[in-house]
């Protein structure tokens, strides 16, 4: 406590913006899940693993510590929700592919470590001075800078997708040529097909889409008419309500949105307000066809007893979710030699020269 009470002026609470690293070691992928826990420093709310908290010390002269520690406790399967439908491109995150069918709670221990001796106090402890008091509690409130960094680039997944507007919605040219579109009912206007059709927002043509790579999917209609027209956005049939619908950029290449959709919908004569969801989003379709395949039996090896295997040259990174083809590149770099003489072999050298911001340390964090 003596030591606390001659610290106490370097003891801050995270409540100016001040980014705070609770979730994972600013040196290694030591978490709140490791064996002896997470170390929060109270002065620069940088996150520690164990073996790195006495060259923060030595360095700073930050003694005092929040320790977070983090235990699974599997939960029966009798007493787990049911299992719901993947909603966006990812592994091991709410709505994402689930790696297992297993389900946890967590229980949390929290104190205050104290260098060099670390000394264990308790953070129920009556004596802790108010200071050292409101500071845990604002780190353990507060939103972990890795999450927030991690939810600004999840843009890549399909949930947190945000479309461009098209550069064809604005002056989208729509011929006059008297075509009105049912609210139902429609087939390919050059075979028998009724599903995946795309409606041309310029002529009114309703074809099929692309054909997938399985065999399902259109017969490549609706593209081989824009290679000869250029007309550019399509809509998909079925997927159009009142909130929009999935439409598609010929010579963008990619979904977009059409910020005029009602209006442009209106000249063939389609209230979108009155129109209901009948068909699959591009979205869910290519969940589909990732369950259809197998192709998440194969990525799990499904039906294989396993080995598993960790340790030096044989465990990647933590998983974020979507990481996992970085995860591999980044493996695959790391066998390099020169690579490893230059990250690997220095590491002691590189962690202690390092200076500044040690999360945006490039060096470090390679």
């Amino acid at each position: 406590m003596e030591v606390i009470k001659q610290n106490i002026s370097k003891i801050k609470s995270p409540l100016g913006g001040e980014k705070v690293y609770k979730d994972e070691c600013a040196y290694s992928f030591d978490n709140p899940e490791s064996e002896n826990g997470l170390y929060i420093c109270m002065n620069t709310f940088l996150g520690l693993g164990k073996k790195h908290v006495e060259r923060h010390y030595r360095k700073t002269g930050n003694q005092v510590f929040l320790n977070i520690k983090r235990r699974r406790i599997e939960v029966p399967k009798d007493d787990q929700p049911p299992e719901k439908k993947p909603t966006k491109l990812a592994i091991g995150v709410e709505g994402g592919f689930q790696v297992d069918d297993k389900s946890f709670r967590f229980e949390e221990e929290t104190s205050i470590v104290v260098l060099p001796d670390w000394t264990i106090i308790p953070l129920t402890n009556t004596d802790l001075p108010d200071m050292v008091q409101l500071s845990a509690a604002s780190i353990l409130t507060a939103v972990d800078a890795w999450k927030m960094e991690e939810a600004a680039a999840m843009a890549c997944t399909w949930e947190g997708e945000k479309l461009r507007v098209s550069k064809h919605a604005d002056n989208l040219l729509q011929l006059d040529n008297g075509k009105k579109i049912p609210p139902k009912g429609w087939k390919c206007e050059q075979c028998d097909l009724t599903s995946n059709l795309w409606l041309n927002l310029t002529d009114g043509s309703i074809l099929c889409g692309r054909k997938f790579f399985d065999g399902s999917g259109g017969n490549n209609h609706a593209v081989e008419a824009y290679q000869q027209t250029k007309y550019p956005l399509a809509v998909k049939l079925g997927t159009i309500t009142a909130a929009g619908g999935d439409v598609y950029s010929y010579e963008e290449d990619d979904m977009v949105e059409d910020p005029h959709l009602a209006k442009h919908l209106a000249h063939f004569g389609i209230n979108i307000s009155a129109l209901e969801k009948t068909d699959k989003t591009m979205v869910e379709l290519e969940i589909d066809l990732n369950q259809k395949i197998g192709e998440w039996d194969v990525i799990q090896e499904s039906g294989n007893k396993l080995q598993p295997v960790y340790g030096a040259g044989l465990t990647g990174m933590r998983n974020l979710g979507n990481s996992c083809y970085m995860n591999s590149v980044m493996q695959v770099v790391f066998t390099i030699p020169d690579f490893q003489k230059r990250y690997y072999d220095k590491l002691e050298e590189i962690f202690g020269n390092a200076g500044g911001h040690i999360p945006d340390d490039l060096n470090v964090q390679m």
